[in-house]
C-alpha cells in the first residue's frame, strides 16, 4: 500500500479489511483480536498511530503517531512470528509512513493456512464482520477449518466407497448429456465402469472421492457418507412466507444426488423466466443466451461451491418476486474478484469439472459475467450476500406490475411475460385449450399447465365445467 493509497483510506471509512488504532500508549490490546479476525477471514492492513474521532457526520481519523516505531514494528513482528500469543505463527508485512512528520505503521495481515487463528492465552477465535471484530460462534470456527481445506476437502477419498455406489441410472443420464455435447468424452465402446475410471469418477484405487459420491451416488450411499446431505428446493407463492397464501405450491422430494436435483430444479425453474422452450437433453439448447441460461449457470455454481460438510444444507426458494440459492459456506472472493480472474477457485473442483464436461460450465472462472448478465436481459440486478457461514445469491424477477409498466411505456408493442400473454388469450378465448395455448406461446404443454396452476392458486382463473367441454373464467383483470 503506497503513503497516497493510505491516506485515500483514511479519508473514506474502515472497511473489513482495514482498521485503525490509536497506538500512543505503546501496543494497543485490541489489535491481537484484529489480528486473529484477519487472519481467519479474508486479511488485511491494521494502522497504528490513527486515532478515530466520531462526529455527528461520521468517522474522522486524526493522525497522531506512534512513540519509538523502530522498537514497536520489531516487537509486534517478533510476536506474531512466535507463537507466545497465537496458535499458529502469522507472517505479515510491515510498512512504516511519514505523514506531516509523523510516523506510523501499517502491517498487512495475511489469510493464514493454519485457521483458525486463536489468542493462545484464552482460546478466543475472533472474525471479521463489517468493519468490527467479532469472537466467533462454535459454528464459525467449525465453517473456519473447513475453509482451511477449501478446495480440497471434497477430493478426499471416502472409505470403503467403490463402483457400486453410485447410480447407474444417473451415470446413463450423464452419459446421454455427452453424447449430445461432448462427444470426444463419451467413451461409448466402455461399459459404466470404464467409463467412470476414464473420466476419474472412480479413482484409480477403486474408491470414490466425495465430490464424486455427491454428484452420482445412490442416496442411501451418499448418507452414510455425508448424514446431513439434501439440497432443498421450495416454490413460494407470495413475496415472503408471511404473505404467501400457502405455504408452498411445490417441493422437491429429496433426490439421490446432485446430478439427480440439478435436472429436476432446471425443469422448475423454467417455468419463472420468459425463455423459448427447447426440447433436448440439455433442457434449452448449450448455445441459449436467455434468462434461463443465466440461471443455469448460477445452479451450476450453486451446487459446485456449497460446503456439503456442514450441518446446514442448501436452499433454493422460489418467490414471486425473486430466486433466492442460499448455500452453506461463505464467497472465498467477492463479486469484482470472480470477474478479475482467470481461473476458478472452486470449493469442489470435481465437481464443477463434472459440469464443465458436458458444457453445463464455463470452462474458467466462475461465469459470473454470465450471471451479471440478468440485469441486462431482465433490468434487475443480481445481489450477493455473505457471511462465515451462509453465501446468497439472489435473482429478481419481474412481476406483472413491473411488465405491464415496461408494456405501457414502450406502447402497445411493449413486452409481456409468459403469464400476461396467457391471461390475454384467455381473455380473447374462454374456451381455448392447453394444447393451443402451448402452441401459441411456443412453450411446453408442462410450462402451461404450470402458469396456469398458478394463476389460479393466486385466485385469477379458475375452470368452469368440465376439462373437456368446460371454459376458463377470469376473476380479475
Amino acid at each position: 500500500m503506497t503513503k497516497e493509497e493510505l491516506l485515500a483510506r483514511l479519508n473514506d471509512i474502515e472497511w473489513n479489511d482495514f482498521e485503525v488504532k490509536e497506538a500512543s500508549g505503546g501496543i494497543p490490546k485490541s489489535m491481537w483480536e484484529t489480528v486473529s479476525a484477519f487472519s481467519n477471514t479474508e486479511g488485511g492492513w491494521i494502522i497504528l498511530g490513527v486515532k478515530e474521532k466520531k462526529t455527528s457526520k461520521g468517522s474522522k481519523f486524526i493522525v497522531n503517531g506512534v512513540p519509538n516505531p523502530e522498537q514497536m514494528e520489531q516487537d509486534i513482528i517478533t510476536t506474531l512470528r512466535s507463537r507466545t500469543k497465537f496458535n499458529a505463527p502469522i507472517s505479515c508485512k510491515a510498512m512504516r509512513y511519514n505523514i506531516d512528520e509523523i510516523d506510523i505503521l501499517a502491517f498487512e495481515i495475511p489469510l493464514s493456512p493454519h485457521r483458525p487463528v486463536a489468542i493462545k492465552s484464552n482460546g478466543e477465535v475472533y472474525i471479521r464482520t463489517g468493519s468490527g471484530d467479532t469472537l466467533a460462534t462454535d459454528m464459525e470456527v467449525d465453517a473456519i477449518v473447513r475453509d482451511a481445506s477449501f478446495g480440497a476437502k471434497s477430493e478426499m477419498e471416502v472409505p470403503g466407497s467403490n463402483f457400486n455406489d453410485l447410480n447407474l441410472d444417473s451415470i446413463a443420464s450423464y452419459r446421454s448429456y455427452l453424447r449430445d455435447f461432448n462427444r470426444s468424452l463419451s467413451f461409448p465402446t466402455l461399459n459404466n465402469e470404464e467409463f467412470c475410471r476414464k473420466l476419474n469418477i472412480v479413482l484409480s484405487s477403486g474408491k470414490l472421492c466425495y465430490g464424486s459420491l455427491l454428484m452420482f451416488g445412490k442416496r442411501e450411499s451418499v448418507l452414510d457418507a455425508l448424514p446431513n446431505f439434501w439440497i432443498d428446493y421450495m416454490e413460494v407463492p407470495g413475496d415472503s412466507y408471511a404473505t404467501a397464501s400457502q405455504r408452498y405450491t411445490y417441493r422437491m422430494p429429496e433426490q439421490e444426488n446432485i446430478w439427480e436435483s440439478f435436472q429436476l430444479i432446471m425443469h422448475r425453474l423454467r417455468n419463472f423466466v420468459d425463455s423459448p422452450y427447447i426440447e433436448g437433453p440439455d433442457i434449452f439448447g448449450k448455445e441459449d443466451n436467455s434468462q434461463l441460461f443465466c440461471l443455469r449457470e448460477g445452479l451450476v455454481n450453486f451446487c459446485a461451491h456449497s460446503d456439503y460438510f456442514a450441518s446446514a444444507h442448501p436452499t433454493i426458494r422460489v418467490f414471486d418476486d425473486r430466486i433466492v440459492m442460499q448455500n452453506p459456506g461463505r464467497f472465498i472472493l467477492d463479486a469484482d474478484e470472480f470477474r478479475s480472474r482467470v481461473l476458478s477457485m472452486p470449493r469442489n473442483p470435481s465437481i464443477i469439472k463434472l459440469f464443465r464436461h458436458p458444457k453445463l460450465s464455463e470452462n474458467a472462472g466462475y461465469g459470473i459475467d454470465k450471471i451479471l448478465s440478468w440485469k441486462k436481459l431482465t433490468g434487475k440486478a443480481v445481489t450477493f450476500e455473505s457471511d462465515m457461514l451462509i453465501s446468497t445469491i439472489t435473482y429478481p424477477l419481474a412481476s406483472t406490475k413491473d411488465s405491464r409498466q415496461r408494456g405501457e411505456n414502450n406502447g402497445e408493442n411493449g413486452p409481456k411475460s409468459t403469464r400476461e400473454k396467457l391471461i390475454d388469450l384467455i381473455k380473447e378465448n374462454p374456451k381455448i385449450t392447453r394444447a393451443s395455448l402451448s402452441k401459441k406461446l411456443g412453450i411446453s404443454s408442462s410450462n402451461v399447465q404450470f402458469h396456469i396452476e398458478r394463476l389460479k392458486s393466486d385466485g385469477i382463473i379458475e375452470r368452469i365445467g368440465s376439462p373437456r367441454c368446460g371454459q376458463w373464467k377470469l376473476l380479475s383483470d
